[in-house]
């Protein structure tokens, strides 16, 4: 489309912009061969995986409409957790019930002498063991934060965490350590995910009118010009642009950027994921739907059951897991899928999940960009490369488009700020 909107990327933040803006109103161009970004959803052999575990929480009315478009599954958040053979309740700080007396002991020591509570907090760490004591932090989200993060939980922020981190009373804590039935305090009561077609089919409703060309990757903006070429050498331009393109790779594209931008952007810290697929010729013992490792000999930070999300994930008879590793420049992955794959089924093994004789398959996929990391300079170069893309005439849109922890509900919002960015401009 000339001189019209262009948005570039069909994850879930710029299908929301093109839906919000309404038919025949902008044109999509998506690098890959398909739409869903983060939101995709993959066959291997017959077997359904998302990319990552995706399930829908949201209470937000306009995308809560939307996604009950689609048929769907309600089940309760009942996750586990796997800590050196032990299987806890999550969250791990009010349900210690299953490890050893010994731990439980220290566990409820610490958190009785934790630090006083403080307004603020200089880095995640710190806010770890004020709220669970030393004992609760350094054995479980301090490892988990170097495996799901992969950086030091000092050098972490602290303004992400908003609901995501439940903070027990010492009542909660001693009938977590001595009682096994407890109280669901995670922060979603309600997951819900589509009976057929993984993920991804709850964006299904707003494509029919949409335009999206694919295999077009953006490899040159010039702003002056207001233009975007792509790598097949075809050439596009616009009157108003919104990207979901992460922030890092658009400065790279751009002409004539500012020094001091290019270099904010680099230094806007990312994690990339290795998922790891399962594929099993019987219907194997899962605790719940998704669990958190913290052995760190496990590479795997996460792993989830597809066939728990929906029956439909997986052929008659079998079942299926993912592992999601992840890493970034600060902890490289730097093993062959190879070896990854040994580490996986090894420890499928040793937690008991299944014997080498029940897997089928084995399938690795890498996304280059997984999480926005929430590293204590983030605030300030996020800034100064917003408010370049803001002068120039681009309008940033998506998890990383906004570089933030958006799940696929605000990530859906953030579409629709965008498209309404640009009708009221246009008024």
């Amino acid at each position: 489309m000339d001189n019209g909107v262009v948005i570039l990327g069909s994850g879930i933040a710029g299908i929301s912009t093109g839906y919000h803006l309404g038919k025949n109103k902008s044109i999509i161009y998506e690098k890959c061969k398909t739409y869903g970004g983060l939101c995709n959803s993959f066959l291997v052999n017959g077997f359904l995986f998302d990319t990552a575990i995706h399930m829908s929480f949201t209470n937000i009315d306009k995308c809560k409409k939307l996604f009950d478009q689609t048929k769907h599954f309600v089940q309760n958040p009942e996750p586990y957790n796997y800590y050196y053979g032990h299987w806890l309740k999550h969250p791990v700080q009010n349900n210690l019930y299953n490890l050893p007396n010994d731990d439980k002991i220290r566990a409820i020591i610490d958190f009785v002498n934790k630090p006083k509570q403080k307004n603020s907090f200089d880095n995640y760490e710190e806010w770890l063991i004020s709220n669970y004591g030393s004992y609760i932090a350094e054995k479980f989200p301090i490892i988990y934060t170097k495996k799901y993060w992969t950086i030091e939980a000092k050098k972490l922020g602290t303004n992400w965490i908003d609901k995501r981190m439940y903070k027990p009373t010492l009542k909660e804590v001693l009938h977590g350590s001595f009682e096994e039935i407890t109280n669901n305090v995670y922060y979603a009561k309600e997951m819900r995910y589509p009976k057929k077609g993984g993920f991804k089919e709850f964006l299904k409703p707003m494509i029919p009118n949409l335009k999206i060309e694919f295999n077009k990757e953006a490899v040159f903006i010039d702003t002056k010009k207001k233009s975007v070429e792509f790598s097949d050498s075809s050439q596009s331009y616009y009157n108003s642009l919104v990207s979901s393109i992460p922030l890092p790779e658009i400065i790279k594209i751009m002409k004539d950027v500012p020094l001091n931008v290019r270099n904010a952007a680099k230094e806007l810290l990312s994690t990339s994921v290795a998922l790891i697929s399962v594929g099993f010729n019987k219907i194997i013992d899962a605790k719940s739907t998704w669990i958190y490792i913290y052995d760190e000999d496990i590479l795997a930070a996460r792993a989830y059951f597809p066939h728990l999300k929906s029956i439909n994930n997986v052929p008659k008879g079998c079942s299926s897991i993912q592992f999601e590793v992840y890493y970034s420049k600060y902890n490289p992955l730097d093993i062959s899928d190879d070896l990854l794959k040994e580490n996986i089924v090894n420890y499928i093994v040793k937690m008991k999940l299944a014997n080498i004789n029940d897997i089928i398959f084995i399938h690795t996929k890498r996304e280059q960009y997984a999480n926005v990391v929430f590293e204590n300079d983030i605030y300030r170069n996020r800034e100064i490369v917003s408010n370049y893309l803001k002068e120039v005439g681009i309008i940033s849109t998506g998890r990383f488009g906004e570089w933030d922890y958006f799940w696929s509900d605000q990530s859906f919002m953030s579409g629709m700020r965008a498209a309404n960015e640009i009708i009221n401009f246009n008024i």
